[in-house]
Formats: C-alpha cells, sequence, structure tokens
C-alpha cells in the first residue's frame, strides 16, 4: 500500500483514485491537532488506522510540534502510547 504524504494530511488512493485511508491534521503555534481518520470499510481490520497514527505522529515529531488530537480514534490510540506526551485542546498536558 503506498500513503501519499501531504503537509496537513496522510492518505491512500484506491484503484479509481478514491481515497481510501486517510489522517488529517492542522498545526497551530507549534501544536499540531489529528482530527480526523478514515478507512474504507475494504480495509478494515487490517491495521490501517494504527499505521496511519503512527506515521502523523512521526510526521508531527519530525517537525518539531507537540501532538494534540480531537479524533476520538487517535486519542485513544495516543492514551494507548504514553510515550508520546499530548496536548489537550484546552492546552494543558495530559
Amino acid at each position: 500500500m503506498k500513503y501519499i504524504t501531504e503537509n496537513n494530511r496522510i492518505y491512500v488512493d484506491g484503484s479509481d483514485d478514491k481515497v481510501i485511508a486517510e489522517i488529517t491534521f492542522k498545526t497551530n503555534d507549534g501544536v499540531t491537532t489529528i482530527d480526523h481518520t478514515f478507512v474504507d470499510n475494504s480495509l478494515r481490520r487490517q491495521g490501517v488506522a494504527p499505521e496511519l497514527v503512527q506515521m502523523a505522529v512521526n510526521k508531527i515529531i519530525a517537525d518539531g510540534n507537540k501532538i494534540a488530537a480531537t479524533c476520538p480514534y487517535a486519542l485513544k490510540w495516543l492514551k494507548q502510547h504514553p510515550e508520546y506526551k499530548i496536548v489537550d485542546t484546552d492546552d494543558t498536558i495530559s
């Protein structure tokens, strides 16, 4: 599977150029917030969602930003990986 990385998202195009997996994020004042994760039904239960979050976290860290999330899936994943400090949406460290 070929992941495409852009400034504000990482995604996978299907055979018909339709996005079949995607994670989006936005950066403001040194904090990058993961706000959406999507995986098409055809890819579910194959580890694509956690892979997307890990790739986004790696990019955020490489860019020198702090990590935040409003996406429920990304929040759950981050809480299961305490090695990554996350910034709550109210700017307090959790």
